[in-house]
């Protein structure tokens, strides 16, 4: 299942928009749910387009460019709903980002594992506290569940990441 898929027809269901809308939103209010790229958003769109899940109009206001508008089809929101429910029923089991990098922690000596350990804490801290500073969205509970979600995945880290820094502290101790 593409999740990006899911998340421009979401962005549709509301309104028609112009790719440029779409890429905005994206960038300005969902950076922390998704790194998709502008490229990759028309790329989708232009798919779905083609899968005639979006209809394309032009528009032209004045001597500015001529862009496209987006909307969402019967058959989009179709899709929209199918790949809404099947990402609400999935579960995977995801290798999270370093995880090969613990499998090999025993090569270097605890202080040096403690020390970079400390610094991916930081580094944490830092997103936990980006995340935590995210303003509350108003209209239904998706956007502010997706957030709180990301939060707690991050929360759970720092907490594994500070049990593994007093491990290898108590080790180098003994």
């Amino acid at each position: 299942m593409d999740e990006r898929e899911l998340l421009v027809l979401g962005l549709l269901m509301t309104q028609s928009q112009h790719g440029y809308q779409i890429n905005d939103f994206i960038e300005r209010n969902l950076g922390q749910v998704s790194d998709m790229k502008k490229a990759t958003a028309y790329s989708i769109l232009k798919r779905l387009d083609k899968q005639g899940c979006v209809d394309v109009t032009v528009e032209q206001e004045g001597n500015r460019p001529p862009r496209q508008i987006y909307s969402i089809t019967d058959l989009g929101r179709e899709l929209f709903y199918d790949l809404l429910r099947s990402s609400l029923a999935h579960a995977e089991n995801v290798t999270p980002a370093g995880e090969i990098g613990l499998m090999f922690i025993d090569h270097l000596s605890r202080n040096d594992a403690k020390e970079l350990l400390e610094i991916k804490l930081e580094k944490m801290n830092q997103l936990i506290e980006a995340c935590s500073s995210i303003p509350s969205h108003e209209e239904g509970i998706g956007v502010n569940l997706s957030f709180r979600h990301r939060l707690a995945l991050l929360e759970c880290n720092r907490t594994f990441l500070i049990e593994t820094i007093q491990e290898l502290d108590n080790e180098s101790t003994v």
